[in-house]
């Protein structure tokens, strides 16, 4: 994350933001055609829960070889898709003041990527299924560092700087790929048989083709909310906006990757607590999840309130600096999607996708206000109409949802658990904020003094939101409990 900052900052001086802006947009746009994978991913993992609790190997060898049927299948729609973008890429980027090739050489090393996962990296879904994911997360991580690195270089000191950058994308990609195949085999090695994927296997597991059409809406959704925003930024600003907010963006994306990866193996886990069927503990684990990562989240958006202007001047110059008003509803759409994730997980579990009118719901209110409120107040209004969009379906539905179809217990339930956890965060700010004036120290003047306030700052708020937690929700001991267990076990 550390060398991801440096690497951006490189980047923006010598490629210029809307070269940044440009990679943004055009990812949104592959993004869009991605929805093609119609979630057959999560409802694979769904499915194997089971044959991998029971190590059925030749059901999970069954399950993975439908998988890559389907997906050699998505991955020519979204080939044959893109076909008909680099058509009309003159049409998408006219106001861009770039060569138009750098347009066509991004997309093509953005789509590159993208058919590796549908053509050969499928496989590690069974990882992730299987409580191991962190075996593939290290490996992308170290390559995703090895790149930036080589990036950053390449531009420094290389001529054809953006040659070389997406150069390197096409490799690191490359490497990736080889990578997880290799853990992939090690791991499995029973996968390595070849199981003929044909219409007998997707009649004895019609589960996965029942559940991909349930989550091909939700996916739909998801991508409306949360990945559609660079395009409607760029309709209604220019891609040197798009590029100023995706600085912002990458505070937070790192700040989610790494809640995902501190979170890594909940969703496996929980479906395999489901799988066993005891309510006492599901209700248990949902309480110190829920609370635990609204502790963690909270404290987040605290210090993106208190630092991120700060941390954005030294990090680009002022001149980068959004205002308040964006940064609120950024730290607003960053706690809503980060503490949804528990419910999310629980709803896997337990396969309830067939709420497929709330998706379809959620991206039509994020367009239709995105479209009016972008058109009147720019980069504002479009995040404006994704947070309104989000309160209405994620926030308030998806809990109702879950509480009333599985875990049977009265939403009441829900609210005080939420008010619990969410009210010392109201607390935890405020202290934050009423101390801050005190620290006599200038978070611009340089870099010590920027992480001298900032370890201020991330000291208060979560020592503060810790201590009222822990008074007001005894899960969050629980939590702490669990943990301290797991490592001494470790």
């Amino acid at each position: 994350m550390l060398v991801g900052f440096f690497a951006r900052r490189i980047f923006i001086h010598y490629l210029g933001v809307e070269v940044m802006g440009l990679n943004t947009t055009a990812s949104s746009i592959l993004d869009f055609l991605n929805l093609a994978e119609l979630g057959i991913g999560t409802a694979v993992a769904v499915t194997l829960y089971k044959p991998l609790f029971e190590r059925d190997e030749q059901t999970i060898c069954e399950i993975v070889s439908l998988q890559g049927r389907l997906y050699r299948i998505i991955g020519i729609l979204v080939l044959s898709a893109s076909v008909v973008v680099f058509c009309f890429m003159p049409q998408i980027f006219h106001k861009s003041t770039l060569p138009l090739w750098y347009a066509y050489a991004t997309y093509a090393v953005l789509l590159y990527s993208s058919l590796l996962w549908y053509f050969f990296n499928y496989k590690k879904n069974v990882l992730f299924a299987d409580q191991k994911n962190y075996k593939v997360l290290l490996c992308s991580r170290l390559v995703a560092l090895v790149k930036l690195i080589l990036q950053a270089l390449a531009v420094l000191y290389l001529e054809n700087g953006y040659i070389w950058w997406l150069g390197l994308e096409v490799v690191a990609s490359t490497v990736s790929t080889i990578l997880i195949a290799v853990i992939v085999n090690r791991t499995y090695p029973f996968l390595r048989q070849r199981v003929r994927a044909d219409l007998s296997l997707r009649e004895k597991y019609p589960g996965v083709i029942r559940k991909t059409q349930y989550i091909a809406f939700h996916k739909l959704g998801g991508y409306a909310v949360a990945r559609s925003s660079p395009i409607f930024i760029y309709a209604y600003t220019s891609l040197s906006v798009v590029g100023y907010y995706g600085n912002y963006l990458i505070l937070t994306a790192n700040l989610t990757a790494i809640l995902t990866a501190l979170y890594s193996g909940v969703s496996a886990g929980v479906g395999n607590m489901v799988a066993e069927g005891d309510k006492s503990l599901i209700l248990r684990v949902f309480r110190e999840l829920f609370s635990s990562r609204m502790l963690i989240v909270g404290v987040c958006c605290i210090c993106l309130w208190f630092l991120t202007d700060p941390f954005v001047s030294l990090w680009l110059g002022s001149e980068y600096v959004l205002g308040h008003t964006t940064l609120a509803l950024l730290i607003a759409q960053f706690f809503v999607s980060n503490t949804r994730n528990i419910v999310d997980d629980y709803l896997n579990a337990y396969g309830l996708f067939r709420d497929i009118w709330s998706p379809l719901t959620e991206a039509a209110i994020n367009v239709a206000l995105s479209v009016w409120l972008g058109s009147r107040y720019g980069l504002n209004g479009v995040l404006a109409g994704v947070l309104v969009s989000q309160l209405i379906i994620t926030f308030s539905w998806k809990p109702f949802f879950l509480f009333r179809s599985a875990l049977e217990e009265p939403l009441s339930f829900y609210i005080s658990l939420y008010a619990r956890c969410f009210l010392p965060g109201v607390v935890a700010f405020l202290v934050t904020w009423l101390i801050l004036p005190l620290v006599p120290v200038n978070p611009t003047a340089s870099l010590w003094a920027f992480l001298l306030y900032a370890l201020v700052v991330g000291l208060v708020a979560l020592g503060v939101y810790t201590g009222v937690l822990f008074l007001t929700e005894d899960s969050l001991k629980g939590f702490i409990r669990r943990i301290f267990r797991a490592v001494s076990l470790g």
